[in-house]
Order: structure tokens, then sequence, then C-alpha cells
């Protein structure tokens, strides 16, 4: 019985085995056609193999096919994966290692050729035998109302052949080293005029960043440039020197200098052309007691209030101090709101809320008050009132303290007196203790631009600044002489005056009465186009002649008469403003100033062999200046605002980089570019060096 039991399972394994191979052999049942076992034949297989021949052959087979072929197809692509990511790796591995190796290849050359550079800076050059100097550089000759010596020649007027090219040149004298000064010397052409720059200070002062430089954000030296290097452009030579008085009679500037042993030393300087860029003095305004506050004017100031911070600060960390004296020495009052005053608080208050509290006890940050006195309703009163808004709002955010309407009357060593009006309209009296006062409020003719306006006399009306044509001539001396420019200067609004006086020369040579002279439209017209041509910032108020005329045409005659036009021309003076007093401004003038003295150089010979020596050669060789106000900026802590013709906007980080980008771009040099850069930088990794020196 087992027997046959036996031999009808191998009956049936060979069957099926049969079976499995003809179901692969067949063509037509190799992809669709599925054969099965009988029912019979599977019945007396085990249930094991009839679980498993329940499932058609064919399909088994195929099953089996595909499952192989899906398992090398994925073991084929997880290889060419693990070659692709391996590739990848290492392509990206091999480009950073090149990138890598030109980059130190590169900073290696680089550094290389900067020893080897600086090698070639360390010379030694040996004394010539012979240096040629004039005579009279070495022994000037006397002369002048006083006698003294006149320095016609310099020492260095021989050292090549471009400076003896230039000694017998027109001599153009240059006052001061402030923005207009800078800038005509960097318009002049070389070899032009034989240039001498007189002044105090021996650098030009970026000002517009000289309250970064008080609490250590710059450092001083980034904010100036050597005057020698700028005059050296143009053949140019220096002294440091102080002009005391002009001779305008004899065309020589009186100059005092400190001697060898501290003794004051005088002598003249003579010119063809003189310009007048001395700038000027912060205004007291008749407060008492200023010798115990601090200016912000040069960079001396700069230092001297840094000195004076970390002093109170130190100060207030002592055991010995008490409470209410630390308080005082932790009270900083700035007096003006302008953009100097609210620069400087918006500085100071950044220092003491980033790196204050890194070195010094946490108690002194508690303690410190910042006080902004402004004499006007709002600070910078002269931006665009939302902007001026937006200033007090970030400040009252910050902590600052504004105190609007207010009027300094003195200031004491300890304590600063100021009037206000209180709820009731009525002016008290308060006062806030300080450790630290600036002033900042204005600014004031210098005592050298005093002396000149006294000499001028009638010519010179304006009790603030020095009063010069469109031409930027200085009124009252001889015509195309002496120029003004810059803070000590300002241009005259005389459009009345100026008109009607051509006008009563064009009817004295038409032999007729000035008084009975009658206008039309057409003359009026011609009027208009002078003004503008004299007055180019009377331009604006021009823009309809039309319309002025028949307002001012009160008779309706169709014609003016020398009244109703002097009325119209007053009118125009009253809207006309003195140009402010900033550094765009003087800027701008001493670009005017060399592109003029270019043209005048350029046109001299003609004018020499044309015997042309008198009348209006300024009006004839170059147009009358004309100011273009480019917008204003102020800092005001972490953010800044833009004023820029009628576009104002203001922000946080993003307005501080615009203006940091907007005064990098106006610095002087690449010297001072690099350093600017190196000091923000510096500031962002380290901080602001917290010390006094």
């Amino acid at each position: 019985m087992a027997s046959t039991q036996r031999a009808v399972n191998g009956f049936a394994r060979a069957s099926v085995a049969r079976q499995s191979f003809q179901a692969t052999r067949s063509k037509g049942l190799q992809c669709s056609q599925q054969r099965t076992l009988s029912s019979a034949v599977r019945q007396q297989l085990p249930r094991t193999w009839r679980r498993s021949t329940a499932i058609p052959v064919s399909t088994l087979v195929l099953i089996r096919a595909e499952s192989t072929a899906a398992a090398v197809d994925n073991a084929l692509k997880t290889k060419v994966k693990a070659v692709k990511s391996k590739s990848r790796i290492v392509r990206f591995a091999a480009r950073g290692f090149a990138t890598l190796g030109f980059v130190v290849a590169i900073a290696g050359v680089v550094v290389v050729g900067f020893f080897v550079y600086d090698a070639t800076t360390y010379s030694s050059l040996g004394a010539d035998a012979d240096i040629p100097v004039s005579e009279l550089a070495l022994n000037p000759r006397r002369g002048g109302p006083k006698n003294l010596p006149i320095a016609e020649y310099h020492l260095s007027d021989d050292d090549c052949e471009d400076s003896k090219d230039t000694k017998h040149k027109p001599k153009l004298v240059i006052l001061g080293t402030g923005w207009a000064s800078v800038a005509l010397l960097k318009q002049l052409n070389a070899g032009d005029y034989h240039v001498t720059v007189i002044s105090p200070e021996n650098h030009f002062l970026f000002t517009p960043m000289l309250p970064s430089a008080t609490v250590g954000t710059l450092e001083l030296r980034s904010l100036v440039e050597p005057i020698r290097r700028i005059v050296m452009r143009v053949r140019g030579h220096f002294l440091k020197a102080s002009a005391v008085d002009v001779e305008f009679s004899e065309k020589l500037v009186e100059v005092s200098s400190v001697g060898p042993t501290g003794e004051d030393q005088r002598f003249y300087v003579p010119y063809d052309k003189l310009v007048v860029g001395v700038g000027s003095q912060t205004n007291p305004h008749g407060v008492k007691g200023l010798e115990n506050c601090h200016f912000l004017k040069n960079i001396a100031d700069a230092g001297n209030i840094r000195n004076k911070i970390i002093k109170n600060l130190e100060i207030a960390c002592l055991p010995t101090t008490s409470d209410s004296e630390r308080r005082r020495l932790l009270s900083f009052v700035v007096s003006g709101g302008g953009p100097t005053g609210v620069e400087f608080a918006a500085e100071l208050y950044d220092m003491l809320n980033e790196d204050l509290c890194k070195y010094y006890p946490r108690l002194l940050r508690n303690e410190i008050s910042v006080h902004v006195i402004q004499s006007r309703g709002h600070i910078l009163n002269t931006y665009d009132e939302a902007l001026s808004k937006y200033a007090e709002a970030r400040f009252a955010h910050d902590g600052l303290d504004i105190q609007t309407n207010a009027r300094v009357k003195e200031v004491r060593p300890d304590k600063i007196l100021f009037s206000q009006k209180d709820e009731t309209g009525q002016i008290v009296t308060k006062e806030l203790p300080h450790g630290f006062c600036l002033w900042s409020t204005g600014v004031a003719q210098t005592d050298f631009s005093q002396l000149l306006a006294k000499k001028l006399g009638d010519s010179q009306t304006n009790r603030h600044a020095l009063e010069t044509d469109t031409h930027l001539r200085l009124s009252g001396t001889p015509l195309g002489d002496v120029y003004c420019v810059g803070d000590c200067s300002t241009v005259q609004n005389n459009v009345s005056d100026h008109i009607m006086t051509f006008l009563r020369t064009l009817a004295w040579e038409k032999g007729k009465d000035p008084e009975e002279m009658k206008i039309t439209f057409a003359d009026w017209r011609g009027v208009a186009k002078r003004v503008k041509s004299r007055f180019p910032q009377a331009s604006d108020h021009l823009r309809r002649l039309d319309r002025l005329f028949e307002a001012y045409d009160k008779d309706k005659s169709g014609t003016l008469d020398f009244s109703e036009l002097n009325e119209l021309l007053k009118q125009i003076d009253s809207k006309l403003t003195s140009l402010p007093a900033t550094a765009q401004r003087a800027n701008q003038q001493g670009v005017y100033l060399g592109h003029k003295f270019n043209k005048l150089a350029h046109a001299a010979p003609g004018m020499a062999i044309n015997d042309m020596a008198d009348g209006d050669i300024d009006e004839a060789v170059y147009k009358a200046f004309e100011y273009h106000h480019m917008g204003s900026l102020a800092y005001i802590g972490n953010g800044a605002i833009f004023d820029i013709n009628g576009f104002n906007f203001g922000g946080g980080l993003l307005a501080a980089y615009l203006w940091r980008g907007a005064y990098f771009a106006q610095s002087v040099s690449m010297r001072t570019r690099v350093l600017l850069a190196m000091d923000w930088g510096k500031r962002t990794l380290f901080g602001r060096d917290m010390m006094n020196y």
C-alpha cells in the first residue's frame, strides 16, 4: 500500500514538472495562457503541494523570473546610485580643493606682492650735493604797511621742473582746509597757478562722521586726510599758520605762525587771487558759562569728548562715589537739536547700550540719562516734519529725554539752567544736573571774518557771515581779486537793488527819467532773464512771468512803472533764503571755483593779447554759482532718516547702512575709505575701545 502511494506521488511530481516544462516552452501560453492541474491529480498531492499548484504554473514561473529580474535591476540601480553619489562627492571635493588652492595661491601672491612693495618703501636717499633754492625764499624782502617779510617764493619752488614752471604763474592763496578749499584743490588743473594754502590745521576733516569718533565707533585718524597730500597734486605749497589780516590795496595777507621758541611770528603772503574759506565757530547766543561745555568743531574736540565720557564712567565705578554724584556724572546733556547734536546723542546711546555692560557694572546702565535741549518745537527742524517726529519717537522709545521749546540760560559746572513753558503757558526755569554738556547751537563768524567785515564797511551788512555776489566774490573788494566760500560766507539776495540799478543806467543811456520809465511785458521778460542769469536761486520764483506781471500791474495799464517793478523784485528778495551752512554747499562752491579758475587760466593768454584787463571778466568767462540741494541725512541710533528733494524716509539698520554707504562714497580718498571700513569691521568683531588716553 505504501509503495503504491509513493508511486502515485512520484507520478504526480513528474506530471507537474512535465506540465511546467510544456507551459514554458509553449509560445502562446508564455505570457497570457494559464494552465492548471486537473482536480483529480491535485487531490492526490500533499496539502502543501495542492496549495502551491492552485496558482497557474506559468504564473509561478513568470513571477519567479520577474522577481529575479527585479532584484537584479534593483541591485544594479543601487550600485549605480552609490557610484554616482561617490563620484559627486569626489567631484565636489576636487572642485573645493581646487578653489581653495586657487584662493590660497592668489592670497600668497598678494601677500608676497605687499611685502615686496613694502620693502621698496624703506629707502634711504642720500642728501644731494647742491639743492637749488631761491635767495628770496631764504631771505624774503620786507615791505607792506607793517614792513614785514614778504613770502613771494617758497623753499620748494625749485625742487623739480614742474615746480619751476609754476613759480611765475598767478599766485592763488587759499585760506583754510575745509570742504570748499579741498574741493577747489581737487578741481584745479595742475600748473595753472602758483598755489599756497594757509591754515592752522594741516589736515582735512570729514565733519559728517565726527560724532562717531567721540564714542570710539571710528578712530580719529580715519576722519582726517593730510592736506599736503592733496596740495601736492597741484604742485602747491602749505604753510601751517593763521591769517590775521588782509591788505586789499596791496594784495597782501598778513599771517601769524609760531616760531621755534614759541614766539609769534608775522609775515606777508602776496596774492593775485585770494580765496577765504576760514569756516565758522560755534554760536554762543550770549549764554553764560560756556567754558563748562564741550564743542564739536574739530578732531581735537572729538578726542576731548571721548576722554571726558570715559573719565566719568571710571569715576562712577569708584566705591567712594556717592549715589547722587554718580547720577550727576552719568547725566549727559546736549544743547542743540540740529544734526550734530542729534547724531552725537544717538552715537552716545549706541555706545552705552552696546558696550557699557560688557566692561562696566550693570548699575551704571540704569543710572545713565541722555537729554537733548532744543529751542524749536522739534529736533531736526530743518528736515521734513514727519522725519522730525519719527526721530523724536525713536528717541523716546530708546529712553532719550527731549526738551523742546526750551532755551538755555546758563551752564554751571554741575547743572544747566533753561527756561520752558509749562502746561499753563507760563515760562518757568528748570535745571538739569550734568556731568557732561555738549554745546551745538549753530555757527557764528570767526574773529578773522569779523575783522574783514569791519574793514569793508557798508559793503558787509550781514552779522553772521561775509557777503558775496553770485560769482562768490567778496563784496567790497576789487572785482575778481577776493572770493569767499564755505561756512564763513553767504550769497547776497539783492535782486531788487541790482536790477533797479541796471534799469536806471539803461534809462539814462536812452536819455529818459528812470522814475517815469514804463516797463512793458516784453521788457519784463528781458529783466527776468537777467535776474535768472545773475541770481540762479531766483529761477524757481520766476516760472510764471505773465502771472507776476499781471499781479503787480495794479492800474491794468499793460505796463509796470518803477515803483511797481521795485515792489515785485523786493517780493522775490523776501522769498530767497540764505544758503545752508553745510558741507555739501561748501563742496559745491569749491567745485564751482575750481572750474571757474580753470576757465580763467585758459582764457588768460587771449585776454592779455586783446588787452582785456578791466570789466566783469568772471561773468564773461563763467556762469554764476547755483546751489543744488542734494538732500539731508541724519543718524538716529542704529537707524537713519533721509530727506532728499521731497523723497523722505527713515528706518532701522538698513537705513543706517545706506547712511554709511552715502558718506563712505563721499570720503575724500581711498585711504580714508579703507580706514572707515576697517573701523566698522573692528566695531562689529570686537566692540568699541572703552578707554581714554
